[in-house]
């Protein structure tokens, strides 16, 4: 008598849920399943019949999606990990993000809101990170402190180890590579913050061409912010051009003295066109001071608030 043959399937659905990674090796196995069958015909003849068995394991990985450290609408806190003293109110602190392999993620152009409770009032600031947006584990910002200040003299307080309230980002800026042919930079002091986040993102990136002039205004040559690294930037790359003007010069000096003029802008902003725009920070009386010239040189009207078809942007 012919034999008649029967396949049972067992599929096995396992699903492991890590949150980094799926270990297979625990999964459990199906198997070893025979059975006989005798023939009920009168036959004397006796014929096993052998079930054959196949199993499937089936695996379903599921990747875990790291938090994002920052959130637009939700303080979190990070913790003071490191503090750098540039002048005898300015420091660069350094704040440590959940993991070691997070980033800030921010995008070119934008900042950070931080907030803190102060005199029983909740004071908020926006400040510009002077890291890259994708340096691993930490965040850095750059502070000038004042005596009379909230946030920026609560900033000259902290003791490592200390947290602040940040969120973000936001901003109405954000940078693209090549978004246009060349962009003109006018700061003073900490104003540096947005503009070297955007030399920083053009001058690494072979694709980027924009052309980039920089005037950066301070009281002192102490003042001057991040000197070293943008003295470094200008000498590697070509695209990238800074002028220093100081208000109290010292002898000798070769840059510019006083405040920033309608010669200096003329001299070193590249001129009104569609494919330029030139960027503005600093402290409020210079802004609307650069404002003014820029419009009687031809650019267009600072708006009371800037958005990103701006052909002058103030941040």
């Amino acid at each position: 008598m012919p034999c008649s043959k029967s396949s049972i399937v067992a599929t096995v659905g396992v699903v492991l849920v890590s949150a980094y990674f799926l270990d297979a090796s625990k999964l459990p196995v199906v198997g070893g399943l025979f059975k006989k069958k005798k023939d009920t015909n009168s036959d004397s003849t006796s014929t096993s019949t052998t079930t054959t068995t196949t199993t499937t394991i089936k695996t379903t990985k599921i990747v875990a999606v790291k938090s994002v450290p920052l959130d637009a609408k939700e303080f979190r806190k990070f913790k003071l990990i490191e503090k750098v003293v540039l002048s005898h109110n300015t420091a660069l602190y350094k704040f440590a993000l959940p993991n070691e392999d997070d980033v800030l993620n921010l995008p070119i152009g934008q900042h950070i809101s931080i907030m803190a409770h102060i005199n029983g009032k909740e004071i908020m600031r926006s400040y510009t990170p002077t890291s890259s947006s994708d340096d691993l584990g930490h965040f850095v910002v750059c502070i000038k402190s004042y005596p009379m200040g909230n946030i920026s003299k609560m900033f000259g307080e902290l003791s490592i180890g200390d947290t602040v309230n940040v969120r973000g980002p936001k901003g109405q800026f954000n940078y693209s590579p090549n978004m246009c042919r060349a962009i003109g930079m006018i700061a003073g002091g900490t104003g540096i913050t947005p503009m070297l986040q955007i030399i920083r993102a053009i001058v690494k990136n072979p694709e980027d061409k924009t052309l980039v002039n920089f005037i950066f205004a301070n009281v002192s040559e102490e003042d001057i912010l991040l000197k070293a690294e943008l003295d470094l930037l200008s000498q590697k790359h070509p695209q990238f051009k800074i002028h220093y003007v100081l208000s109290n010069a010292p002898e000798g000096w070769t840059g510019g003295v006083g405040y920033v003029s309608a010669e200096m802008i003329k001299e070193h902003m590249p001129a009104p066109a569609a494919d330029i725009k030139v960027l503005l920070c600093g402290p409020p009386p210079m802004i609307s001071a650069m404002a003014k010239i820029t419009q009687d040189f031809g650019y267009d009207k600072v708006n009371a608030v800037s958005k990103l078809p701006d052909q002058v942007f103030k941040f």
